[in-house]
C-alpha cells in the first residue's frame, strides 16, 4: 500500500508550548515523531518579552530563553523538526493513515496532533504591529503584572474585553475600555462588575486611530465616531480583544469546530476523528495559557501512543518506518 513511503508514528503541526510538549512526551515514549512548524519554534511564547507565571522560574524568564528550553528538551528525545508551511491535512487514500501536505514535502503518519494556535485580530492602526509585545498585548493574564501602578487601555466591548479589563485592575492604576458603541456587548454580570469598579473607565463611541511610541507604548490617539474629535490617552499599554479565530482552515476532514474555528475535543485532547488530536490555543478552550497548552500536549501524546497501537498491520504494508 505504501510503496516505500516514509511513515511517522506521530506528526505534530505547530511548535508552540503545546506542540513541543507533545513532542517531548511522544519522543520519550519512543514514537517516531516529526514536528512541523513554519517559523521559529515557540509560538505565542515569542509574542511577549518575559514570562513571570510559568512554573519553576521564580523571578520570571525571558520569552526567547523559555522557547529555547522547550526546544532543547524536546530534541533531547530525538524528535525530528521540519520547517514547512502545512497547506493541507487529510486522510492518506482512504485512511486510517493521515497525509500532511506542506509547501516543501508531504508527510504520512499514523496520528496527528494539531497545535496551530489561534489568529488574534489586531487593530489596523499605525503602531499596532510595530509595538506588539512592547506595550501592545492580547493577553492580560500574561502581561498584566508588567503594568503595576500604570494606566492601560483595553479595546473591545465583549466578554473578553470587559472581563480582562476588570482583571487588569489588580495591577493597573486605571483601565480605560475603548468601545466603538454606546453600550457593551458583554454579558450583564461582567458589565455590572466593570461599572462598579472605580478603576475602570469606559470610553464610549470611540476607536483607536494610532498607537504612539517608538520602542514602547506611550499613549494612544482615539477618535469619537460621532463627533470626529481626536483625543490622546496617556497609557503605557493597550490590550486588544476584538476577536480571534482558530488556525484550522488547512484541515480537510470533518473535524468538529465551534463557530470561530476552534477544534472541539474531550479532556484527553481527542477530536471526533480517531487519531486526530488538538492542543493549545487551537482548542475550544476558554483559557489561552502556555501552561495549559503544555497539559494538552502531554495528554495528546499519551493518547496518540495508545491510538497508534490499534492500527492494523495491513494498513502499514509497504511503508518504511522513519527512524528518529
Amino acid at each position: 500500500m505504501g510503496d516505500g513511503i516514509d511513515l511517522y508514528d506521530i506528526v505534530i503541526i505547530g511548535g508552540g508550548p503545546g506542540g513541543m510538549t507533545a513532542g517531548l512526551y511522544a519522543g520519550r515514549g519512543q514514537a517516531r515523531t516529526l514536528l512541523i512548524n513554519k517559523g521559529a519554534l515557540g509560538g505565542m511564547v515569542l509574542m511577549t518579552t518575559r514570562y513571570d507565571n510559568f512554573p519553576s522560574y521564580p523571578g520570571g524568564i525571558e520569552c526567547f530563553e523559555l522557547a529555547q528550553r522547550f526546544e532543547e528538551h524536546m530534541r533531547e528525545f530525538g524528535v525530528l523538526v521540519e520547517m514547512d508551511n502545512v497547506e493541507t491535512l487529510r486522510y492518506y487514500k482512504d485512511g486510517p493513515l493521515f497525509e500532511v501536505v506542506g509547501d516543501e514535502a508531504t508527510y504520512v503518519c499514523k496520528a496527528v496532533i494539531v497545535a496551530t494556535g489561534s489568529n488574534p485580530k489586531l487593530l489596523d492602526a499605525p503602531g499596532t504591529r510595530k509595538l506588539f509585545g512592547r506595550g501592545v498585548s492580547i493577553c492580560a493574564v500574561c502581561d498584566g503584572a508588567f503594568y503595576r501602578g500604570k494606566d492601560v487601555a483595553v479595546v473591545g466591548g465583549g466578554d473578553s474585553a470587559v472581563e480582562e479589563g476588570v482583571y487588569l485592575t489588580r495591577f493597573a492604576n486605571s483601565v480605560k475600555i475603548i468601545h466603538r458603541r454606546n453600550e457593551l456587548r458583554a454579558n450583564p454580570q461582567a458589565a455590572e462588575e466593570a461599572f462598579k469598579n472605580s478603576k475602570v473607565h469606559i470610553v464610549w463611541d470611540s476607536v483607536v486611530e494610532e498607537i504612539l511610541g517608538e520602542t514602547k507604548v506611550e499613549g494612544v490617539n482615539i477618535r469619537n465616531v460621532k463627533t470626529g474629535e481626536i483625543t490622546k490617552l496617556d497609557v503605557s499599554g493597550i490590550f486588544m480583544y476584538i476577536g480571534a479565530t482558530g488556525n484550522t482552515e488547512f484541515i480537510e476532514m470533518p473535524v468538529e469546530k465551534n463557530t470561530e474555528g476552534y477544534i472541539k475535543t474531550n479532556l484527553q485532547a481527542e477530536t471526533n476523528i480517531p487519531g486526530l488530536f488538538a492542543v493549545g490555543d487551537v482548542r475550544d478552550e476558554p483559557f489561552k495559557q502556555a501552561i495549559i497548552a503544555c497539559g494538552h500536549g502531554a495528554s495528546a501524546a499519551l493518547m496518540a501512543e495508545k491510538y497508534i497501537k490499534t492500527i492494523s498491520k495491513e494498513a502499514l504494508d509497504g511503508f518504511s518506518q522513519v527512524k528518529r
